[in-house]
Protein backbone atom coordinates (compact mmCIF):
# COMPACT_ATOMS: atom_id res chain seq x y z
CA UNK A 1 0.00 0.00 0.00
CA UNK A 2 1.38 3.40 -0.95
CA UNK A 3 2.08 6.05 1.65
CA UNK A 4 -0.61 8.72 2.18
CA UNK A 5 -0.12 11.94 0.25
CA UNK A 6 1.54 14.79 2.14
CA UNK A 7 -1.62 16.92 1.99
CA UNK A 8 -3.59 14.06 3.59
CA UNK A 9 -1.08 13.83 6.43
CA UNK A 10 -1.21 17.61 6.87
CA UNK A 11 -4.95 17.54 7.51
CA UNK A 12 -4.65 14.50 9.78
CA UNK A 13 -2.11 16.44 11.86
CA UNK A 14 -4.40 19.49 11.92
CA UNK A 15 -7.27 17.32 13.10
CA UNK A 16 -5.14 15.80 15.87
CA UNK A 17 -3.96 19.24 17.01
CA UNK A 18 -7.51 20.61 17.09
CA UNK A 19 -8.79 17.59 19.02
CA UNK A 20 -6.09 18.24 21.65
CA UNK A 21 -6.92 21.95 21.86
CA UNK A 22 -10.63 21.28 22.28
CA UNK A 23 -10.05 18.77 25.05
CA UNK A 24 -7.60 21.08 26.82
CA UNK A 25 -10.12 23.95 26.66
CA UNK A 26 -12.82 21.94 28.42
CA UNK A 27 -10.43 20.22 30.82
CA UNK A 28 -9.15 23.61 32.02
CA UNK A 29 -12.72 24.61 32.84
CA UNK A 30 -13.51 21.56 34.94
CA UNK A 31 -15.58 19.63 32.43
CA UNK A 32 -15.22 15.84 32.49
CA UNK A 33 -14.94 13.95 29.21
CA UNK A 34 -17.36 11.03 28.85
CA UNK A 35 -17.77 8.33 26.20
CA UNK A 36 -21.48 7.67 25.49
CA UNK A 37 -22.34 4.55 23.47
CA UNK A 38 -22.62 4.82 19.68
CA UNK A 39 -25.30 2.11 19.65
CA UNK A 40 -28.47 2.13 21.75
CA UNK A 41 -32.02 0.76 21.86
CA UNK A 42 -33.30 4.34 22.00
CA UNK A 43 -32.85 7.48 19.93
CA UNK A 44 -34.00 11.10 20.14
CA UNK A 45 -36.89 11.74 17.68
CA UNK A 46 -36.18 14.65 15.35
CA UNK A 47 -38.30 15.85 12.46
CA UNK A 48 -35.36 16.33 10.09
CA UNK A 49 -32.92 13.62 11.18
CA UNK A 50 -33.16 9.89 10.45
CA UNK A 51 -31.14 7.45 12.58
CA UNK A 52 -29.51 4.33 11.13
CA UNK A 53 -31.22 1.18 12.47
CA UNK A 54 -29.32 -2.05 13.15
CA UNK A 55 -31.12 -5.40 13.32
CA UNK A 56 -30.93 -6.77 16.87
CA UNK A 57 -30.80 -10.37 15.65
CA UNK A 58 -27.77 -9.62 13.52
CA UNK A 59 -25.98 -8.55 16.68
CA UNK A 60 -27.03 -11.73 18.48
CA UNK A 61 -29.15 -9.80 20.97
CA UNK A 62 -32.59 -11.15 20.09
CA UNK A 63 -35.71 -9.01 20.17
CA UNK A 64 -36.50 -9.01 23.89
CA UNK A 65 -36.04 -5.23 24.01
CA UNK A 66 -37.06 -4.50 20.43
CA UNK A 67 -36.28 -5.54 16.86
CA UNK A 68 -33.60 -2.92 16.30
CA UNK A 69 -30.99 -0.68 17.84
CA UNK A 70 -29.89 2.72 16.56
CA UNK A 71 -26.55 4.23 15.74
CA UNK A 72 -26.80 7.47 17.67
CA UNK A 73 -27.43 10.75 15.85
CA UNK A 74 -26.18 12.55 18.96
CA UNK A 75 -24.86 11.48 22.38
CA UNK A 76 -27.62 13.57 23.98
CA UNK A 77 -29.78 10.82 25.49
CA UNK A 78 -26.91 9.03 27.21
CA UNK A 79 -25.30 12.27 28.41
CA UNK A 80 -28.56 13.51 29.92
CA UNK A 81 -29.00 10.20 31.71
CA UNK A 82 -25.52 10.77 33.16
CA UNK A 83 -26.52 14.26 34.29
CA UNK A 84 -29.50 12.75 36.09
CA UNK A 85 -26.96 10.75 38.13
CA UNK A 86 -25.50 13.97 39.52
CA UNK A 87 -22.28 14.07 37.47
CA UNK A 88 -20.50 17.44 36.97
CA UNK A 89 -20.39 19.40 33.71
CA UNK A 90 -19.48 16.96 30.94
CA UNK A 91 -18.41 16.87 27.30
CA UNK A 92 -18.15 14.21 24.62
CA UNK A 93 -16.06 14.18 21.44
CA UNK A 94 -16.81 11.25 19.18
CA UNK A 95 -18.60 9.77 16.15
CA UNK A 96 -22.31 10.08 15.41
CA UNK A 97 -24.36 8.79 12.47
CA UNK A 98 -27.24 10.17 10.39
CA UNK A 99 -28.92 8.36 7.53
CA UNK A 100 -28.90 10.08 4.13
CA UNK A 101 -26.56 12.87 5.20
CA UNK A 102 -24.37 13.64 2.21
CA UNK A 103 -23.13 16.87 0.67
CA UNK A 104 -20.65 19.70 1.01
CA UNK A 105 -21.39 20.03 4.75
CA UNK A 106 -22.71 16.54 5.54
CA UNK A 107 -21.40 13.00 5.91
CA UNK A 108 -23.24 9.93 7.21
CA UNK A 109 -20.62 9.55 9.96
CA UNK A 110 -19.11 12.64 11.51
CA UNK A 111 -17.54 13.84 14.75
CA UNK A 112 -19.67 15.73 17.25
CA UNK A 113 -18.53 17.78 20.21
CA UNK A 114 -21.34 17.98 22.74
CA UNK A 115 -21.28 19.47 26.21
CA UNK A 116 -23.61 20.15 29.14
CA UNK A 117 -22.81 22.93 31.57
CA UNK A 118 -24.46 22.43 34.95
CA UNK A 119 -26.30 25.28 36.67
CA UNK A 120 -26.13 27.32 33.46
CA UNK A 121 -29.00 28.97 31.60
CA UNK A 122 -29.28 30.77 28.26
CA UNK A 123 -26.85 33.62 28.96
CA UNK A 124 -24.16 31.37 30.41
CA UNK A 125 -24.56 28.88 27.56
CA UNK A 126 -24.10 31.62 24.97
CA UNK A 127 -21.06 33.05 26.77
CA UNK A 128 -19.37 29.65 27.01
CA UNK A 129 -19.98 28.91 23.33
CA UNK A 130 -18.75 32.36 22.30
CA UNK A 131 -15.62 32.11 24.43
CA UNK A 132 -14.90 28.67 23.04
CA UNK A 133 -15.22 29.58 19.36
CA UNK A 134 -13.25 32.83 19.61
CA UNK A 135 -10.32 31.11 21.31
CA UNK A 136 -10.33 28.02 19.10
CA UNK A 137 -10.64 30.00 15.85
CA UNK A 138 -8.40 32.83 16.99
CA UNK A 139 -11.06 35.51 16.52
CA UNK A 140 -11.17 38.73 18.57
CA UNK A 141 -14.82 38.57 19.59
CA UNK A 142 -18.23 37.10 18.84
CA UNK A 143 -21.54 38.81 18.18
CA UNK A 144 -25.13 37.95 19.09
CA UNK A 145 -28.40 38.76 17.38
CA UNK A 146 -31.95 37.61 18.07
CA UNK A 147 -33.62 35.52 15.39
CA UNK A 148 -36.49 37.94 14.85
CA UNK A 149 -34.11 40.95 14.79
CA UNK A 150 -32.01 39.18 12.16
CA UNK A 151 -35.05 38.86 9.89
CA UNK A 152 -36.28 42.37 10.63
CA UNK A 153 -32.93 44.03 9.92
CA UNK A 154 -31.88 42.03 6.85
CA UNK A 155 -35.15 40.94 5.24
CA UNK A 156 -37.52 43.62 6.47
CA UNK A 157 -40.20 41.58 8.25
CA UNK A 158 -40.87 39.84 11.55
CA UNK A 159 -40.56 36.06 11.13
CA UNK A 160 -42.98 35.24 13.95
CA UNK A 161 -45.77 37.79 13.50
CA UNK A 162 -45.78 38.06 9.69
CA UNK A 163 -48.49 36.22 7.76
CA UNK A 164 -47.93 32.96 5.91
CA UNK A 165 -48.71 34.85 2.69
CA UNK A 166 -45.79 37.22 3.35
CA UNK A 167 -43.42 34.31 3.90
CA UNK A 168 -44.70 32.50 0.82
CA UNK A 169 -44.10 35.58 -1.32
CA UNK A 170 -40.51 35.82 -0.09
CA UNK A 171 -39.84 32.12 -0.65
CA UNK A 172 -41.38 32.40 -4.14
CA UNK A 173 -38.59 34.84 -5.01
CA UNK A 174 -36.22 31.91 -4.49
CA UNK A 175 -38.32 29.02 -5.83
CA UNK A 176 -41.99 29.36 -6.75
CA UNK A 177 -42.76 25.63 -6.65
CA UNK A 178 -41.08 25.30 -3.26
CA UNK A 179 -43.15 28.21 -1.96
CA UNK A 180 -46.32 26.43 -3.09
CA UNK A 181 -45.35 23.15 -1.43
CA UNK A 182 -44.49 24.91 1.85
CA UNK A 183 -47.45 27.30 1.83
CA UNK A 184 -48.78 26.15 5.23
CA UNK A 185 -45.39 25.33 6.81
CA UNK A 186 -44.15 28.47 8.56
CA UNK A 187 -41.00 26.87 9.95
CA UNK A 188 -40.20 25.26 6.62
CA UNK A 189 -40.39 28.62 4.85
CA UNK A 190 -38.32 30.31 7.56
CA UNK A 191 -35.64 27.63 7.20
CA UNK A 192 -35.49 28.27 3.44
CA UNK A 193 -35.13 32.03 3.96
CA UNK A 194 -32.49 31.61 6.64
CA UNK A 195 -30.48 29.18 4.51
CA UNK A 196 -30.84 30.92 1.15
CA UNK A 197 -30.98 34.60 2.10
CA UNK A 198 -29.12 35.01 5.39
CA UNK A 199 -26.70 32.23 6.31
CA UNK A 200 -23.87 32.97 3.87
CA UNK A 201 -23.33 36.38 5.51
CA UNK A 202 -23.47 35.16 9.12
CA UNK A 203 -20.26 35.03 11.13
CA UNK A 204 -18.01 36.62 8.53
CA UNK A 205 -15.07 37.89 10.56
CA UNK A 206 -16.66 37.69 14.00
CA UNK A 207 -18.55 34.46 14.76
CA UNK A 208 -22.29 35.11 15.12
CA UNK A 209 -24.64 33.49 17.64
CA UNK A 210 -28.31 33.74 16.68
CA UNK A 211 -30.56 33.50 19.74
CA UNK A 212 -34.25 33.22 20.66
CA UNK A 213 -35.56 31.02 17.87
CA UNK A 214 -39.36 30.83 17.35
CA UNK A 215 -41.10 28.72 19.97
CA UNK A 216 -42.26 26.35 17.21
CA UNK A 217 -38.56 25.54 16.70
CA UNK A 218 -37.79 25.06 20.38
CA UNK A 219 -36.86 21.36 20.01
CA UNK A 220 -35.57 20.52 23.52
CA UNK A 221 -35.16 24.10 24.79
CA UNK A 222 -37.08 25.95 27.47
CA UNK A 223 -39.39 28.83 26.67
CA UNK A 224 -37.52 32.15 26.74
CA UNK A 225 -38.11 34.12 29.94
CA UNK A 226 -38.19 37.53 28.21
CA UNK A 227 -40.09 36.68 25.02
CA UNK A 228 -42.75 33.95 25.33
CA UNK A 229 -42.99 33.67 21.54
CA UNK A 230 -39.43 32.37 21.46
CA UNK A 231 -37.32 29.54 22.84
CA UNK A 232 -34.10 29.66 24.83
CA UNK A 233 -32.27 28.22 21.82
CA UNK A 234 -29.15 29.56 20.11
CA UNK A 235 -27.04 28.65 17.05
CA UNK A 236 -23.47 29.51 16.13
CA UNK A 237 -22.35 30.54 12.63
CA UNK A 238 -18.81 31.22 11.45
CA UNK A 239 -17.83 32.18 7.91
CA UNK A 240 -21.36 31.39 6.74
CA UNK A 241 -21.28 27.85 8.17
CA UNK A 242 -23.63 26.63 10.89
CA UNK A 243 -21.39 25.12 13.56
CA UNK A 244 -23.45 24.54 16.70
CA UNK A 245 -26.92 24.36 18.21
CA UNK A 246 -27.56 25.06 21.88
CA UNK A 247 -30.38 25.10 24.44
CA UNK A 248 -31.23 26.15 27.92
CA UNK A 249 -32.30 22.55 28.40
CA UNK A 250 -35.93 21.67 29.02
CA UNK A 251 -36.26 19.83 32.35
CA UNK A 252 -39.97 18.95 32.30
CA UNK A 253 -40.14 15.24 31.34
CA UNK A 254 -43.89 15.39 30.61
CA UNK A 255 -43.45 18.33 28.22
CA UNK A 256 -40.46 16.61 26.62
CA UNK A 257 -42.54 13.47 26.01
CA UNK A 258 -45.30 15.62 24.48
CA UNK A 259 -42.80 17.23 22.12
CA UNK A 260 -41.42 13.83 21.09
CA UNK A 261 -44.95 12.59 20.35
CA UNK A 262 -45.71 15.72 18.32
CA UNK A 263 -42.45 15.27 16.42
CA UNK A 264 -43.43 11.70 15.54
CA UNK A 265 -46.79 12.90 14.21
CA UNK A 266 -44.96 15.42 12.02
CA UNK A 267 -42.57 12.71 10.82
CA UNK A 268 -45.44 10.46 9.78
CA UNK A 269 -47.18 13.36 8.02
CA UNK A 270 -44.01 13.91 6.00
CA UNK A 271 -43.70 10.21 5.10
CA UNK A 272 -41.02 9.36 7.65
CA UNK A 273 -41.12 6.54 10.18
CA UNK A 274 -42.26 7.15 13.72
CA UNK A 275 -39.44 6.58 16.24
CA UNK A 276 -39.67 4.95 19.68
CA UNK A 277 -39.71 7.35 22.60
CA UNK A 278 -36.49 7.45 24.68
CA UNK A 279 -38.21 6.10 27.78
CA UNK A 280 -35.00 5.52 29.75
CA UNK A 281 -34.10 9.18 29.32
CA UNK A 282 -37.60 10.32 30.32
CA UNK A 283 -37.54 8.07 33.39
CA UNK A 284 -34.16 9.45 34.46
CA UNK A 285 -35.36 13.03 33.99
CA UNK A 286 -38.45 12.39 36.14
CA UNK A 287 -36.16 11.41 39.01
CA UNK A 288 -33.70 14.29 38.84
CA UNK A 289 -32.28 16.56 36.16
CA UNK A 290 -30.18 19.65 36.92
CA UNK A 291 -30.48 23.07 35.29
CA UNK A 292 -27.99 23.12 32.44
CA UNK A 293 -27.11 24.55 29.04
CA UNK A 294 -26.31 22.06 26.31
CA UNK A 295 -24.49 22.57 23.02
CA UNK A 296 -23.87 20.22 20.07
CA UNK A 297 -21.10 21.35 17.69
CA UNK A 298 -19.94 19.74 14.45
CA UNK A 299 -16.23 19.19 14.95
CA UNK A 300 -15.52 18.52 11.26
CA UNK A 301 -17.17 21.81 10.29
CA UNK A 302 -15.12 23.57 12.97
CA UNK A 303 -11.99 22.08 11.38
CA UNK A 304 -13.23 23.24 7.96
CA UNK A 305 -13.54 26.83 9.14
CA UNK A 306 -10.24 26.72 11.06
CA UNK A 307 -8.37 25.46 7.97
CA UNK A 308 -10.19 27.54 5.36
CA UNK A 309 -11.77 24.55 3.61
CA UNK A 310 -15.22 24.58 2.01
CA UNK A 311 -16.30 20.93 1.99
CA UNK A 312 -16.44 18.41 4.79
CA UNK A 313 -14.74 15.81 2.58
CA UNK A 314 -11.62 18.03 2.65
CA UNK A 315 -11.14 17.43 6.37
CA UNK A 316 -12.24 13.79 6.76
CA UNK A 317 -9.60 11.05 6.38
CA UNK A 318 -12.18 8.86 4.62
CA UNK A 319 -15.53 10.43 3.63
CA UNK A 320 -18.32 7.91 3.19
CA UNK A 321 -17.70 7.56 -0.56
CA UNK A 322 -14.09 6.53 0.18
CA UNK A 323 -14.66 4.65 3.44
CA UNK A 324 -15.48 1.30 1.85
CA UNK A 325 -12.87 -1.40 2.41
CA UNK A 326 -13.52 -2.70 -1.09
CA UNK A 327 -12.86 0.73 -2.58
CA UNK A 328 -9.60 0.99 -0.67
CA UNK A 329 -8.65 -2.52 -1.75
CA UNK A 330 -9.37 -1.68 -5.38
CA UNK A 331 -7.33 1.50 -5.10
CA UNK A 332 -4.38 -0.35 -3.63
CA UNK A 333 -4.54 -3.04 -6.31
CA UNK A 334 -4.63 -0.40 -9.04
CA UNK A 335 -1.68 1.48 -7.56
CA UNK A 336 0.28 -1.77 -7.25
CA UNK A 337 -0.53 -2.61 -10.87
CA UNK A 338 0.76 0.77 -12.01
CA UNK A 339 3.91 0.35 -9.93
CA UNK A 340 4.65 -3.08 -11.46
CA UNK A 341 3.96 -1.72 -14.95
CA UNK A 342 6.43 1.11 -14.42
CA UNK A 343 9.12 -1.33 -13.21
CA UNK A 344 8.63 -3.55 -16.25
CA UNK A 345 9.07 -0.56 -18.53
CA UNK A 346 12.37 0.50 -16.95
Amino acid sequence: MSNPREEDWSMIRRRAALLRRVRQWFDRRGFVEVQPPCLSWETIPDLHIDPIAVDANQLGLGESRGPQLFLQTSPEAAMKRMLAQDVPSIYSLGPVFRSGESGALHNVEFTMLEWYQREAALAEGIETLGSFVTEILGRDRFQCIRYRDLFRERLGFDPIDSSLATLQDRVAEIDRSLATSLAHDRDGMLDVLLTERLQSALGLGDPMIVTHYPLSQAALACVSEDDPQTAARFELFADGVELANGYDELRDAAELARRFQHCNKQRVAKGRASLPLPNQLLAAMRQRFPPCAGVALGFDRLLMVASGRHEISDVLPFPIDRASCRAEFDRCVWERYNEVSRMRNL
